[in-house]
């Protein structure tokens, strides 16, 4: 007997509701009831924040606020993010048994009929483990999942468009320069379909698609439908709670050092403290190597131009103690450079300290 599967396309709705309705419709699932796939796009821009991120550090709030952002806490993990109506979301709200155990195989599973859509527009997306899909190496979307109630959830997005220069204002960053590295290396490491086709899409058009390859894939009818009154009372009640202050101010468990831009990146800052004065470094490791490194402060080298030359050193290393100091100590001798109070070891704690690992003694 094929699965039936409801499909409930809400278009447009307010950026809290675009989070509650597949809260609302996991915690209304029962024993028996089919499983559903939303989808549902915001009306207008607003900042998600995953469920164990203390707001205030993660986002800048004061911004959001000035700009008519506002900030919604999900229930699912992941970090913060901007969203607008340039990404349709494809929520799946299942009973347990009808995805695989694992959440990794729950990730791969999900990602296929994204991947086949974006293929079938001559994208050559695939699923980058854990919860990534990426063109060449550049994200082109995330994936999450939660329980809710008894129901199994992963949620995710077709990307269109994505507004990378608000991406980067929105993200609490300690200094102006990391921000410039963040909008950098978003340029560089997230992709949209509109930048791989050079056009938009019709909604329509890639909605067919990727339904098309979600009956194929899960081997499933998919009835058309709407919210249930239970469901729809549900979120209600949700949007309340979603858009008060206290729980926007729920206190997370886990901050990840810098600021994620896709599985493989980050972009990091730290200041240190050296004998021979402040030390402050920006950095954007990919796969745990420098990619890009600034160094600031108020330290003294000689000659100045070195600083630059350092910095070039420095790419590619990787971002283990022994690595960087090895670098170091091989720049500073094959330079020739002076920096009183600024060993290689100073150096190296401050890199370490950007990058979250200690450094040598």
């Amino acid at each position: 007997m094929t699965m039936r599967v409801r499909l409930i396309d809400l278009g447009l709705v307010s950026p809290v509701r675009s989070q509650t309705v597949y809260h609302a419709v996991g915690y209304c699932l029962k024993p028996g009831d089919p499983g559903a796939i939303l989808l549902v796009s915001s009306d207008r821009p607003y900042v998600s924040i995953g469920y164990h991120q203390e707001a205030e550090k993660e986002v800048d709030l004061q911004y959001c606020q000035a700009a008519g952002l506002p900030v919604v806490r999900r229930e699912v993990g992941g970090g913060a993010v901007y969203l607008d109506s340039g990404q349709v979301f494809c929520q799946w709200v299942f009973q347990p048994d009808m995805l695989p155990p694992r959440v990794e195989d729950r990730f791969a599973l999900y990602a296929r009929p994204i991947v086949e859509t974006y293929r079938s527009l001559g994208v050559e997306a695939y699923y980058r483990p854990v919860n990534d899909i990426h063109v060449s190496g550049r994200k082109i979307g995330g994936l999450g999942a939660a329980r809710l109630g008894r129901a199994e959830v992963v949620v995710g997005s077709l990307m269109f468009t994505f507004d990378k220069q608000t991406m980067a204002r929105v993200v609490k960053v300690s200094s102006e320069k990391m921000r410039d590295k963040v909008y950098e290396s978003l340029q560089m490491y997230m992709t949209t379909l509109a930048e791989q086709l050079g056009y938009v899409p019709a909604r329509e058009q890639v909605l067919a698609a990727y339904l098309d390859r979600c009956r194929v894939i899960l081997g499933c009818e998919l009835v058309p439908g709407e919210l249930t009154p239970e469901e729809l009372a549900m979120a209600e009640e949700l949007d309340r709670r979603f858009a008060s202050e206290e729980w926007l101010c729920l206190k997370g468990g886990l901050r990840q050092t810098g600021v994620k831009i896709h599985a493989d990146v980050r972009i990091v800052e730290a200041a240190y403290k050296a004998p021979g004065g402040l030390v402050r470094v920006t950095a954007r490791l990919h796969r745990d190597r420098i990619e890009d490194i600034t160094l600031s402060g108020d330290f003294t080298v000689v000659p100045a131009a070195m600083v630059a030359a350092l910095e070039q050193m420095l790419r590619g290393t990787e971002a283990r103690p022994e690595a960087v100091l090895s670098r170091l100590e091989k720049a500073y001798q094959g330079l020739g450079l002076q920096a009183p109070g600024l060993s290689p070891q100073d150096l190296c704690q401050a890199i370490m300290a950007a990058t979250g690992t200690t450094g040598p003694h």
